[in-house]
């Protein structure tokens, strides 16, 4: 405010003249190496269809006889996981059956809550052949 400033004495004339300095742009040209990743293993699901190998006692114990657990999207179909299978393990599918299983309420409290349900699928594989699953 005007009023103020002549009060306390601000005046606009003894403002400070601004600097001007002249920038000189310096260009880096470094090339940034390639960076070359490591091919994707069979151990990393990176899939729409397949979510989860399912590891659980039964499903370990399975794996003797040539069957194989996975926890699938609920819009998979057989035909959709037979083929999925066979591109990232490079195996052969015999059979591929699939399980719905239900969502369940869990009690902690007096909080109630709901455990999700989830759609598995268990392959059975040509004999012979094995996945290698951590």
């Amino acid at each position: 405010m005007p009023l103020l400033n002549k009060l306390f004495g601000k005046n606009k004339k003894t403002a400070k003249p601004k600097k001007t300095e002249v920038k000189e742009n310096k260009v880096k040209t470094e090339a940034k190496p390639i960076e070359t990743k490591a091919p994707k293993t069979a151990t990393v699901l990176k899939s729409e269809i397949l979510v989860s190998p399912h590891m659980a006692e039964k499903a370990l114990m399975d794996q003797n006889i040539g069957k194989y657990v996975f926890k699938v999207a609920p819009s998979a179909n057989k035909v959709k996981i037979s083929k999925e299978i066979n591109k990232i393990y490079g195996v052969k599918v015999v059979g591929v059956n699939i399980i719905n299983t239900k969502s369940k309420e869990r009690k902690v409290g007096k909080t109630i809550g709901v455990k999700p349900g989830y759609k598995k699928a268990i392959v059975t594989l040509a004999k012979g052949q094995t996945i290698e699953i951590k």
